[in-house]
């Protein structure tokens, strides 16, 4: 058979009745290859646990099997049998607890309640034992497991077996307990469950009959935390004092949480806690008198220094320093100082601060008391105190008392320590101001000056205000609020004076200067200008200007501008306010130095406007002007002949349009025709058709005649004829055709002269326009009006000229040579007169007739070229033809040319060469 297979072939033979007898044998011959817990469970199906019960016994004892299935098959049979099932349980922890319990629960139900205790099965255990009333023993488990999840459960509300256990717990299962910690998770429990009243009567019954735990410090703890959480105030009152080993304070503080203050009071004074006992007294009681019976009565300075913090925080001052002395504590002195401060209990505060002063050597305690002295007015005791031994800080005590007003004692502590500076602001509080100028000498500190000063000057005092203040104008940082000062109090006069005592000082300066040079502006005018005179050198400008500005004193200001070299606000100034600031010989000296030029025709308008007789006189000292610009800006003034010297000096100069045109019309208006014709000669950019425009309608003759010029000079000859013959100038009208070379005009004029029956002009215009008329017009002329005569003079020329061009004609001799012509033609040079022996070059082209300046390029003749490309020139200068040619060549010619070879391209400049301008020359080419 297969062991593994027992289990089966058992169970089959149990259904087939089979004896038991063989089925132990068969069970055994297996041994331990069979399953037991297969085993177990068929046979246990079957009802028939017990016949295994050797087998299991054997394996168990002989084995030491340890297998759940094989203990529990023990346990159920044991269970079954009766065969002490209970030691089993108990003792066996091999079995599976909560199989045996639920196997036992319809059988047993304590052996139910064994196994589930012994497995800790609580669900189980507390199952079975409420659903068979076992509560004494469900009460004695709960209080030895001391599970908090546990009895939380029980004791909940939804529990309605609840209130059995707790009452089995009471009466049976504490009480028997003598373990410590179980009491106490108990305890706990009960308090988690909130149940006071079950736990007042559980604690009653373990502390006050007479137990083991009836001494326990923390049961005791737990019955009066527990009678004061359930409001038991008669109960609390007996528990805290029948009971003696609780713990007082934790159990004191339990008790002011709940307002049992009376109960607190009286644990902390039974147990001589005297301390806090006074603290309750105090602070929660709130009967301070009573904490001062209850210090009076215990005596101990731990009291009366807990009293005399509370008196102090409830402002009872002299009963905490009282009580502070009783204590001889010094340690809350910043505190008592403090408060007595605070309440000005200073004379409570000295008889403190000396008993501190027995056990403290502190800097704060003797300052402080130096401080009492002085606010009790123990004057005597302050200066006794202070040149003894003390380490008290002096200084800041005297500027508290400084602050305070305690004055006379400020004076004797500042006094003590040298603070020369504070005990002059000391002694200006107590109204002795020379005392108090000697200590600010001694102090030598602008401020300590400054403040007495101030107090001087207020007081009256203007003599010491004075000497302090000459120690405070040499600083230049100080001065301003100085003098502001004075001049908010009103006393200008004073500062006026003081600010002339500061200028002879060894350290004067500029500050000095130019506040006097402001006060001056303001208050005193007539003295500024020769404070300025005097002192220009060492003033701050910018501030000078302005109070002069301010003060309207256009004068100083222009006079501080010069000497600021700032010119060109100095002539705006003078030009601006006139009337104050400007003269003229001054004005002259700024206006030349400005740099900005726009202020010079600025001073000639204004000049033309206020000053007209001296804008002549300014002109001529203007350098560089703009000569048109102040023809318009004068012109448009109406005053250009105030200028007429300026506009004649500059025509001299500079030949301006503007210029001359402003001095023609002057002329114009004067009827100075010699000038005018002057200034029309020697300086033409002016506009003449206008001038002659102006000229022409002019009623004296002369200005007309100037118009006639004016007009010949600009080609306009018509109407310089027509203007010539309306004032029978004519001369100046034959000139003037004679100029025009216009036939016409020469033509007119002529009939106009036999039109007016005057025949002296005709022979004079057939003189002067003799190559202008036409023969036959003037014989026409003559005949018709009877003027052969007068006509005979030109007839005589006419036939001269006609005669002498026939004369050449006819003269073969007077024929230019045919080669020489043709040089002519191909050069394309104008020739000049014809030379009757050229000079003698063998085989050199001769051309003659060379003009002055003329230019010759080869390169524009090149026919001229010979074959190996360049040119010999001669060169020579031809002093005339009615001269010796050989003399002319001997004479000028240039060897230097002669015969020179010439690159093609070079030109030579005849205007060049010496004589060029008055001789006609000749060149020959080779």
């Amino acid at each position: 058979i297969n062991p593994l297979s027992t289990p089966l072939v058992v169970g089959a033979l149990i259904d087939a009745d089979c004896s038991d007898e063989y089925i132990r044998k068969l069970v055994v011959s297996a041994g331990n290859m069979c399953p037991i817990d297969k085993l177990v469970e068929e046979v246990e199906k079957r009802n028939r646990l017990k016949i295994l019960l050797p087998y299991l016994e054997y394996r168990f004892t002989n084995e030491g099997n340890r297998d759940p299935a094989l203990n529990n098959a023990l346990a159920k049979i044991y269970v079954d049998i009766n065969k002490e099932p209970e030691a089993f349980l108990k003792n066996n922890k091999f079995y599976d607890h909560r199989v045996v319990g639920k196997y036992c629960e319809n059988r047993d139900s304590y052996l139910a309640f064994v196994a589930y205790k012994e497995g800790l099965c609580d669900q189980e255990l507390v199952e079975v034992t409420n659903a068979h009333g076992l509560y004494k023993h469900q009460a004695r488990y709960l209080v030895e497991r001391q599970n908090s999840d546990l009895w939380a459960y029980v004791l909940s509300e939804s529990n309605k077996h609840r209130q059995h256990v707790i009452n089995q717990v009471v009466q049976t299962a504490l009480p028997e307990s003598t373990v410590p910690e179980e009491v106490t998770q108990t305890v706990k429990a009960f308090m988690t469950a909130n149940l006071p009243n079950e736990l007042i009567e559980l604690l009653e019954k373990i502390v006050l009959e007479n137990s083991l735990f009836s001494e326990h410090r923390n049961l005791q703890n737990l019955l009066i935390l527990t009678a004061i959480k359930a409001d038991k105030r008669d109960r609390v009152a007996e528990y805290i004092n029948t009971l003696t080993h609780y713990d007082a304070p934790d159990i004191a503080e339990i008790a002011k949480s709940h307002d049992l203050f009376e109960e607190a009071f009286t644990i902390l004074k039974k147990f001589k806690l005297h301390e806090q006992a006074v603290k309750v007294l105090v602070k929660d009681i709130h009967d301070i008198e009573r904490a001062t019976e209850y210090a009076e009565e215990v005596n101990e300075p731990v009291v009366w220094k807990k009293l005399a913090k509370y008196q102090l925080q409830h402002k009872l001052v002299k009963e905490s320093i009282d009580s502070y002395i009783r204590a001889f504590d010094a340690e809350a002195f910043p505190k008592v100082i403090a408060a007595a401060r605070e309440t000005l209990m200073f004379d409570d505060l000295v008889r403190y601060l000396q008993m501190c002063r027995k056990k403290i050597r502190d800097p704060e305690i003797d300052s402080e008391l130096v401080h009492a002295y002085a606010r009790t007015n123990r004057l005597a005791d302050l200066e006794d105190f202070i040149t003894g031994p003390n380490c008290a800080q002096i200084q800041l005590v005297g500027d508290q008392c400084f602050q305070e007003g305690t004055y006379e004692a400020a004076k004797i502590l500042y006094n003590n320590i040298n603070n020369f500076g504070r005990l002059a602001s000391t002694l200006v509080r107590l109204k002795m101001f020379p005392q108090a100028v000697d200590a600010a000498r001694q102090a030598s500190s602008i401020n300590t000056w400054k403040e007495v000063n101030k107090a001087c000057l207020d007081a009256g005092e203007y003599r010491l205000a004075q000497q302090c203040a000459l120690n405070i104008i040499v600083k230049p940082d100080e001065l301003d609020e100085l003098i502001r000062h004075y001049e908010n109090a009103g006393h200008f006069d004073h500062l006026i004076n003081l600010m002339e005592h500061g200028l002879g000082a060894q350290n004067a300066h500029p500050g000095i200067f130019t506040g006097l040079a402001i006060l001056y502006s303001k208050y005193k005018p007539e003295k500024l200008m020769e404070h300025l005179k005097m002192f220009h050198s060492r003033l701050t400008f910018n501030k000078v200007y302005q109070a002069c500005e301010s003060n309207l004193q256009w004068s100083a200001l222009a006079f501080l501008y010069v000497h600021a070299e700032d010119y060109d606000k100095a002539a705006k100034v003078m030009i601006e306010h006139s009337v104050d600031a400007w003269d003229h010989v001054p004005f002259k000296e700024v206006i030349v130095k400005v740099n900005n030029q726009d202020l010079w025709y600025q001073a000639v308008e204004f000049y033309l406007n206020e000053h007209p007789s001296l804008v002549s006189d300014l002109l001529s000292t203007l350098p560089r002007l703009n000569h048109t610009k102040v023809v318009h800006l004068v012109d448009k003034a109406g005053h250009l002949p105030l200028i007429k010297k300026y506009l004649v000096a500059v025509q001299q100069t500079e030949n301006i349009k503007a210029v001359n045109e402003a001095l023609n019309n002057l002329y114009i208006e004067e009827e100075d025709y010699d000038a005018l014709q002057d200034s029309i000669n020697r300086f033409d950019n002016f506009d003449a058709i206008k001038l002659a425009k102006a000229c022409e309608r002019h009623e004296l003759i002369e200005f007309r005649r100037i118009a006639a010029q004016l007009y010949k000079k600009n080609k306009r000859f018509d109407q310089s004829i027509e203007i010539s013959k309306k004032d029978a100038l004519f001369q100046d009208a034959l000139k003037t055709v004679a100029e025009s070379g216009n036939r016409e005009a020469a033509e007119n004029l002529i009939n106009f002269f036999v039109q007016n029956n005057n025949p002296h002009g005709f022979a004079a215009a057939l003189f002067t326009c003799y190559d202008l008329v036409r023969p036959d017009v003037v014989l026409e002329i003559a005949w018709t009006h009877k003027m052969m005569d007068f006509a005979f003079p030109y007839f005589v020329q006419v036939l001269r000229e006609y005669t002498s061009k026939v004369d050449e004609l006819v003269n073969p001799k007077t024929k230019k040579p045919k080669q020489q012509e043709e040089n002519l033609e191909q050069s394309g040079f104008q020739t000049g007169p014809v030379l009757e022996q050229p000079p003698s070059f063998p085989g050199v082209p001769f051309v003659s007739g060379i003009p002055p300046g003329m230019v010759i390029n080869p390169l524009n003749h090149p026919h001229l070229v010979n074959s190996t490309g360049h040119m010999g020139i001669t060169v020579g200068l031809n002093p005339g033809i009615n001269q010796p040619l050989n003399q002319g060549i001997n004479t000028v010619l240039n060897p230097g040319l002669g015969f020179a070879p010439v690159v093609p391209g070079q030109q030579i400049d005849f205007s060049s060469q010496p004589g060029s301008s008055e001789f006609s020359g000749f060149i020959g080419f080779s």
